[in-house]
């Protein structure tokens, strides 16, 4: 009984183990039917069943091991048997088109099937086409280039941004729940009271500087009382607006633009558009009233302190008392030049204001790019100021 188990047992197990084998044999010959056939005779290379992602990388390392000792200049890849193929297996035949070309071997496909030339055609490989040689720009050619980007980079952005500016300005004066509450107020502080002392201090400089170095020269001619009219006239017409100007721009103008470009930089900007607040009417507009506001005072400080270096050079070196000063004064005195200090220190204060925020805005860079940004507006904004001087001193003395 115990025997016959066993027998039995021993034979369903046998049974067991020959079903498994032949199992095995079919599923192995199943893949290998799947897998792609090839063989080489002489210079041909014959591709049968598929070629794809499975199977391509062992045929492009047969292939290429097959075709090393290969002695013949040409070979002809024979595809009438390739019944299907894929992206991998174009790129496999591709690869092996080109390593065998390297070495100096004509590479040449034939009998292919309608279906397996169009996946050759969706799959080509594209060679990359050479650059062209570029010529080199003629000298009126760089010429032009420089001209047409500064006038689109800087003249027309910096009138579109005046446009902005003067627009919102002009828009704010009637609407003031659009203003930051105190704005206004601190920033003609920081703009302009802060700098009065620096102010009245150099034009005090500049109005003695200025009559001592005239009272050298009247002194031989006998024209001492003419030291007044000279340092008046100079000092309100013309001295007294330049210097604050140009303080001003130096002080004001660069804080002006390093703010500016510090809240570029840092995004601050980009939180205000998120917000749906406009950058220049939050930003640049309360500094535009703040400066406004202030500079005609500071001009006229700037005047009086000028004048009063003068008259103390004149009393020292020209033996002119202050009474005889300020009698003379008031004959040379016009109030066209009370009225051209004033509209003059505006202009200037508008420029100041302007370029400071143009070139704020214009920053691309990190902290480096403030600094490089903050000293060229300063340059920028000194030497329009002198420009405008020229051409306002055309405008009214002419």
């Amino acid at each position: 009984m115990f025997a016959q188990f066993y027998f039995k047992s021993f034979a369903q197990q046998y049974l067991f183990s020959i079903i498994m084998s032949k199992n095995k044999r079919k599923k192995k010959t199943t893949k290998d039917i799947d897998q792609a056939v090839f063989y080489l005779e002489g210079n041909t290379l014959f591709l049968r069943n598929t070629l794809d992602f499975n199977n391509s990388g062992k045929f492009v390392i047969e292939v290429l091991k097959k075709t090393k000792k290969q002695k013949s200049k040409a070979l002809v890849i024979d595809l009438k048997g390739l019944k299907d193929i894929d992206s991998a297996g174009v790129t496999a035949v591709n690869y092996i088109r080109e390593k065998l070309s390297d070495k100096g071997v004509n590479v040449r496909i034939d009998n292919a099937s309608d279906s397996v030339n169009k996946k050759f055609e969706l799959f080509r490989m594209h060679k990359p086409v050479a650059d062209a040689k570029q010529v080199a720009p003629s000298f009126l050619e760089l010429i032009g280039t420089a001209v047409y980007s500064f006038f689109n980079d800087y003249i027309v952005k910096f009138l579109y941004l005046t446009a902005d500016v003067f627009f919102w300005s002009i828009h704010d004066l009637f609407k003031t729940k659009a203003r930051r509450k105190g704005e206004v107020i601190n920033q003609a502080v920081a703009i302009g009271v802060n700098a009065t002392i620096i102010v009245v201090v150099m034009t005090f400089i500049v109005g003695l500087v200025l009559a001592l170095q005239s009272s050298a020269q009247l002194r031989h001619f006998g024209a001492n009382i003419f030291i007044v009219d000279l340092t008046v006239i100079a000092m309100m017409a013309q001295m007294g607006p330049l210097i604050t100007a140009i303080l001003v721009a130096g002080r004001s103008g660069s804080a002006i633009a390093a703010e500016i470009a510090t809240m570029k930089v840092t995004a601050e900007l980009d939180a205000l558009k998120t917000m749906g607040l406009n950058p220049v009417r939050f930003v640049v507009v309360p500094k535009i009233y703040g400066c406004l506001s202030t500079i005609p005072f500071l001009t006229i400080l700037a005047n009086v302190a000028g004048i009063t270096g003068g008259m103390v050079a004149a009393n020292i070196f020209l033996d002119i008392t202050p009474e005889i000063f300020i009698n003379r004064m008031e004959q040379s005195l016009y109030n066209k030049d009370i009225v051209t200090s004033i509209i003059k220190s505006l202009v200037y204060g508008s420029i100041i204001v302007l370029t400071g925020s143009f070139f704020g805005f214009r920053v691309k860079e990190g902290a480096e790019g403030v600094g490089k940004t903050t000293t060229i507006a300063v340059v920028v904004s000194i030497s329009l100021v002198i420009i405008a001087d020229s051409i306002l001193g055309l405008i009214f003395y002419t």
